[in-house]
């Protein structure tokens, strides 16, 4: 009767790992309207340009400033923010945030001299933020 107790909660205990990483595999599902890397990219890079916008400008508005991006790129404003947390939860955006700084030195090539000058001051690039690098 023992043996056949092992076996039983042998065949339940592998039953139950076997759900566990089944589950675990998909943590969100793909949204219908997933914007694509590149064009996640510039939308992120127009963002980051809109966020220093209004810190120079105190009186802006950034709501309307993200609204006027996200209908420049033909995007709604769910879609975006799905496809965000789609592609944090799947680890994909370190990447397309360091493909939005290469289109904002592209943009404005004075930016990474700048950033060089406050690494070389700083002297620590692992305490930049990734857009500041």
């Amino acid at each position: 009767m023992e043996i056949n107790y092992r076996q039983i909660m042998k065949k339940a205990v592998f039953i139950f790992i076997l759900m566990c990483l089944f589950s675990c595999q998909d943590y969100i599902d793909k949204p219908k309207n997933l914007i694509p890397k590149d064009q996640m990219a510039e939308i992120i890079a127009d963002l980051a340009i809109n966020d220093q916008a209004t810190y120079m400008y105190p009186n802006t508005n950034l709501e309307a400033g993200t609204r006027y991006i996200l209908k420049s790129h033909h995007v709604k404003s769910e879609d975006f923010v799905e496809s965000f947390k789609y592609y944090v939860v799947k680890q994909k955006m370190q990447g397309i945030t360091e493909d939005a700084q290469g289109i904002l030195l592209k943009k404005d090539p004075k930016a990474d001299q700048y950033i060089k000058d406050k690494l070389k001051k700083n002297g620590n690039p692992q305490n930049v933020p990734t857009l500041s690098r």
